[in-house]
């Protein structure tokens, strides 16, 4: 609420006092149901006073706020006594309102001993709400308090009471400011603003606030039923229950960085010496096959731990060296060649090599097989 707008305005709201016969039980009937006027005609300065359902709703629930239980005098000496000097003892008090199709009671009314006997014996008979209502409509809006009173309409008593009013709208007014001001540190605490922080400052930041909360937590904000505190309460459990889980890991379920890394080391050495098997198979089937040479073992070794299948598509590609089965000469060894180690991969290659060349300068193309098949016929 802004103290700056809460104001008593006496041109929006009357002030009145009505009476209701009364009886000395613990209910007594505040107001009638529905529109009525006192005896004397008022309201002057509304179409008449009402009170329905919904109107009786809001005034129990503002009469319910209230701490102390409200007064019933007589003949409304409260509001008198600061121009009589007279003392205004109670008749009785109450602190509980109900609704009912008669009408609006108060149900708990507690009368002093002295009030039972004067309204047993019939010295007052009449309960005299004061209330405040709307000049526009004369809808009944609040109930200061109540007197005992033989004298339903009196002269000048709403003068006087709505003089009493306006001083205790201005209490009301103090008591918000400071409610307010309150208010305003508490925001200033939270928000961790300086104590010279404005209002309109507070409120800026305190939007801030609020549009990151609905951005950071969306469902919890769009839920009903959301509370700031519940949702400060759950991520702190979070946290906490984050911060357990880090500092107390549950053995169950996690193993040492250590163990984890001896582990995968020696899964790769295995897998290593799996591939190191597989590709010497691939190798030695090859070799047995006629597919590849001795010169090209160590490239297949080499290329095979890199890449197995394409290994294993060029060696299925390959046709079987001719030269490793039979003699492409006839038996005959061939021109040019002097007998090699056929145990000696290397001195084979350097003799097919020397015998491509020679062929080549004489206008000749001898393919690497046929070179190899030369030199292996030189035994």
């Amino acid at each position: 609420m802004n103290p700056k707008n809460t104001q008593f305005k006496k041109n929006s709201s009357g002030i009145a006092a009505c009476a209701i016969i009364v009886t000395p039980g613990k209910e007594i009937q505040l107001f009638p149901e529905g529109r009525f006027r006192a005896s004397d005609g008022r309201p002057k300065d509304a179409p008449h006073w009402k009170i329905d359902a919904e109107l009786a709703a809001s005034i129990i629930a503002d009469f319910s706020a209230r701490e102390n239980r409200t007064v019933i005098d007589y003949e409304h000496q409260t509001l008198l006594t600061a121009q009589n000097g007279q003392p205004a003892p109670a008749s009785g008090w109450f602190s509980k309102l109900e609704w009912r199709d008669s009408g609006l009671y108060a149900i708990d009314v507690e009368w002093t001993e002295r009030a039972t006997t004067m309204i047993e014996s019939g010295e007052y008979k009449y309960i005299s709400p004061v209330f405040t209502y709307d000049k526009k409509t004369g809808a009944i809006k609040s109930i200061l308090n109540a007197a005992l009173t033989n004298n339903p309409a009196l002269d000048g008593m709403d003068a006087v009471a709505a003089s009493q009013f306006a001083q205790l709208i201005n209490q009301q007014n103090d008591q918000e400011k400071l409610s307010m001001e309150e208010l305003l540190n508490n925001l200033r605490w939270m928000l961790n603003m300086p104590v010279t922080t404005t209002q309109e400052e507070i409120v800026a930041e305190l939007q801030k606030a609020i549009d990151q909360i609905k951005t950071s937590a969306t469902a919890a904000t769009s839920a009903a039923g959301f509370n700031v505190a519940n949702l400060i309460k759950s991520q702190a459990d979070q946290i906490a229950s984050l911060s357990l889980a880090v500092n107390n890991p549950d053995p169950a379920r996690f193993v040492a960085v250590a163990t984890m890394k001896a582990i995968q080391d020696e899964l790769t050495a295995l897998k290593k010496k799996e591939l190191e098997r597989e590709v010497g198979q691939v190798i030695q089937e090859a070799l047995t096959s006629s597919k590849l040479l001795p010169p090209q073992v160590d490239w297949a070794r080499s290329h095979g731990m890199k890449d197995l299948e394409s290994l294993k598509q060029f060696i299925a590609d390959q046709p079987p060296v001719a030269a490793l089965t039979q003699t492409q000469t006839g038996g005959n060894p061939p021109e040019g060649i002097q007998s090699v180690d056929t145990q000696d991969s290397k001195a084979i290659a350097e003799a097919a090599l020397k015998y491509q060349t020679e062929k080549a300068s004489a206008g000749i193309t001898v393919t690497t097989a046929q070179a190899v098949d030369a030199v292996l016929a030189r035994k």
